[in-house]
């Protein structure tokens, strides 16, 4: 029988007990404290927890537990064979094992669309609640999709996704990989118009590229490097080859910032060597699926580990924000015994090992901190522009309005109509955010593709592949359709460039997105940081004869930003630009581009601002 969440981990309770006496007794107004508020417990509650009704009543502690609390304190040593009695609520029922079972356990019909891990929420049958007796997080972890019955079943469609972290072996070969891509010019010299044979250009690169990752290999083990290529015979090394360009597209997704100038020449290496005629001179190809959570977990007959509940405790993140140093620390042991108690639980010698459930676990972590740092940035400007801004109450000196011709714009909205389209706007970034790592997986089966072949065309920003993206288009076309059910209207252009002069292949169209955090992260930071720097009076003083106050100073950042940023500009045409849904990250793209002529550049640099793409200078 599984055991309900927390009930077989919560912290160590004379631990916790130490702790608070011991911050009592520094610090009296502790016990009123909101973070750690301690009062009298009800008689019909849990005697540990203290905010769950009492089911047990454990007759040689003398003490009444909830089903959490006892399952806990009585799992091992003596206490497991303490003598226990089971409260009657009026409102129990009984189910089929005889078992009391309050009407609040009754399985939820209803789907989950937001896992908070300090959401107070009764636990249904079946149905994971993450909150616990230490609350793991001030923040949501996990956006579950609509129609998800249970955190397992979304999780275990969401793994599907999720590539496993790399292991210490792997990240030296992923250092041998880049340091062979920085010196090749693979693309200098196969994606050129010339009128020798492509294919032999090709195949010369790619034979270059072995034997480079050949020679780092001899260079770093020479043991293993004369075993491996001793013949230089590149085909018996074929599955070495394989898994190291898999490892590169795998540390990709999980590191959007990270490869910027080689990961183009890797994923044009493999959809190369998977041209048939390549193939055929080669005797092998670079393409391996990428090895995701759910892949690897299924290959070792492993899946119900996703099921469990302990699985939420152990990939949650935990917050620093507002807590005190007892609590992080307790929280962070929770999440250690609740991994340990998993690779434990599903340890299969032979099969999989301890190590390799961890790594799944710690690679679901990463999953919940990629969505927080590339989600969370862009519902934070929801929020932004439904606290300054109203769509029917416009204010003259922030009013959202645009005209066609006027400070560069190309669309004519008024205040009302640029509100919501801002907000779509950022409803659809939020959604693709969300779906990141299923489309780099569609991305990824597009571009390897052997069902089609790319075509070179000078799309005015030199030779390019262009290459359709059918498992791309149909997830986007349900993306804006999701994005359009939750604005509820519709404004602009609902089309997609794929395959064509302005997204030529799916890696165009990867990199375009990983744009939007790189975007909206600094903006964000920055908001949030004038508080902070106009504690400064000088500071203070220089905003309010600037800008009037702090808060008009955010008014005017996020007035120019809604307006500009959307407005269709970026291009020379409405194909490329506009209101289409590429056109509106080509518009927020182009302001950062003018950010240096804005009137409150000197505030973003008190903020610590450096530039919109990751590197110092903008």
């Amino acid at each position: 029988m599984k055991l309900e969440l927390g009930q077989i981990l919560v912290a160590d309770p004379e631990l916790l007990a130490q702790q608070e006496e011991h911050l009592s007794a520094q610090n009296p107004e502790y016990d009123n404290e909101q973070d750690g508020e301690i009062g009298t417990v009800d008689d019909k509650m849990c005697i540990e927890c203290g905010d769950q009704p009492a089911e047990l009543y454990c007759m040689t502690c003398d003490e009444q537990f909830c089903n959490v609390c006892f399952g806990y304190l009585h799992r091992t040593g003596r206490r497991k064979d303490h003598a226990i009695k089971k409260f009657a609520h009026d409102t129990a029922e009984t189910n089929e094992n005889g078992d009391a079972q309050s009407s609040s356990d009754a399985p939820d019909s209803g789907s989950i669309n937001n896992m908070d891990v300090d959401e107070q929420s009764e636990p249904a049958s079946g149905t994971v609640t993450p909150n616990t007796t230490l609350s793991m997080s001030a923040e949501p972890i996990i956006i579950v999709s609509q129609g998800s019955a249970s955190f397992g079943s979304w999780l275990m469609q969401r793994t599907k996704y999720i590539p496993i972290r790399l292991t210490r072996g792997e990240r030296k070969l992923l250092r041998l990989l880049e340091a062979a891509l920085n010196v090749s010019e693979y693309t200098d010299k196969v994606d050129v118009l010339a009128y020798s044979s492509k294919a032999k250009r090709i195949i010369g690169q790619l034979q270059e590229i072995c034997s480079i990752l050949a020679g780092l290999v001899v260079a770093t083990d020479m043991k293993l490097g004369q075993e491996m290529f001793e013949d230089k015979d590149f085909a018996r090394n074929a599955k070495w080859f394989k898994k190291i360009f898999e490892i590169g597209r795998r540390y990709k997704i999980m590191n959007p910032e990270k490869m910027r100038d080689s990961f183009g020449k890797l994923m044009y290496m493999v959809m190369d060597s998977r041209l048939p005629e390549i193939q055929q001179v080669m005797e092998f190809d670079l393409y391996m699926p990428i090895l995701t959570v759910h892949s690897f977990l299924e290959s070792k007959d492993c899946l119900a580990l996703l099921e469990d509940n302990l699985v939420v405790q152990a990939t949650a993140e935990i917050y620093p924000d507002h807590k005190k140093r007892s609590q992080i620390q307790a929280e962070i042991k929770q999440k250690e015994q609740a991994i340990e108690t998993l690779a434990r639980r599903y340890y299969k010698p032979g099969i999989i090992s301890q190590d390799e459930i961890r790594q799944c676990l710690y690679s679901i972590g990463d999953n919940h901190s990629y969505l927080r740092s590339n989600k969370n940035p862009v519902e934070k400007m929801q929020k932004y522009l439904q606290q300054y801004f109203h769509p029917e109450k416009i204010e003259s000196e922030y009013t959202l309005a645009i005209s066609s011709g006027r400070a560069g714009a190309r669309l004519s909205h008024n205040h009302e109509k640029q509100y919501y389209y801002v907000n779509q706007s950022l409803t659809l970034w939020s959604i693709i955010m969300n779906d990141m790592f299923m489309l780099w997986s569609l991305a990824d089966q597009d571009l390897l593709s052997t069902n089609g072949r790319y075509r070179l065309l000078d799309n005015g920003q030199g030779l390019n592949r262009v290459q359709s993206c059918p498992a791309v288009s149909r997830a986007m076309q349900g993306v804006i359709s999701t994005a359009q059910k939750r604005a509820k209207s519709w404004i602009g252009s609902s089309a997609v460039h794929l395959g064509d002069r302005s997204v030529p292949n799916a890696w165009f169209f990867l990199d375009k997105y990983l744009q939007v955090p790189q975007i909206l992260n600094p903006l964000e930071s920055v908001i949030s940081n004038i508080d902070v720097v106009a504690r400064d009076p000088f500071v203070y003083d220089w905003i309010r004869s600037q800008f009037g106050s702090v808060e008009d100073l955010k008014k005017t950042i996020l007035c120019d930003f809604f307006k500009h940023a959307f407005d269709g500009s970026g291009a020379d045409n409405f194909q490329e630009a506009g209101s289409c849904i590429d056109g509106r990250l080509t518009s927020a793209w182009n302001w950062t581009n003018s950010i240096s002529k804005k009137p409150y550049l000197k505030i973003f640099l008190l903020c610590g601002f450096t530039g919109f793409n990751g590197t110092d200078g903008f």
